[in-house]
């Protein structure tokens, strides 16, 4: 889940204007992506694990943010943020802090971990 600097929490775009829309809040702002894992087991939560990265948008201006969802609705229109940080999302960022793996959506290295402590994987 994406949450702007204000508080919002954004939800995936219904339309390219609801895109663009996203694109202008996040513009020239630090907002806060939070990336969450839960294992059960026999219908009960055993293992969880929440992460949030900050990430640093660049200043956007409106014909880049036209461009960037004209040629990437397909691929951000399924994306809280619209955008998709392993592809072009990426050149959204004047930095990032966090993991990687949260940010693309899930906190894999604390998962492994687990399965590791668990002997679901080796060590």
């Amino acid at each position: 889940m994406l949450e702007l600097a204000d508080g919002r929490r954004l939800d995936k775009p219904e339309s390219p204007e609801a895109a663009r829309a996203q694109l202008h809040a996040m513009s020239d702002g630090t907002h806060k992506l939070h990336s969450a894992a839960v294992i059960a087991e026999n219908g009960a939560p055993i293992w969880r694990h929440v992460e949030t990265a900050r990430l640093y948008v660049r200043p956007l201006s409106d014909a880049f943010i036209t461009a960037y969802v004209d040629a990437e609705w397909d691929s951000i229109r399924h994306t809280s943020g619209c955008f998709e940080y392993e592809g072009k999302g990426a050149q959204l960022f004047s930095r990032v802090e966090g993991s990687h793996f949260a940010i693309l959506g899930l906190p894999l290295l604390p998962l492994l971990a687990f399965l590791r402590a668990r002997k679901i994987l080796m060590s």
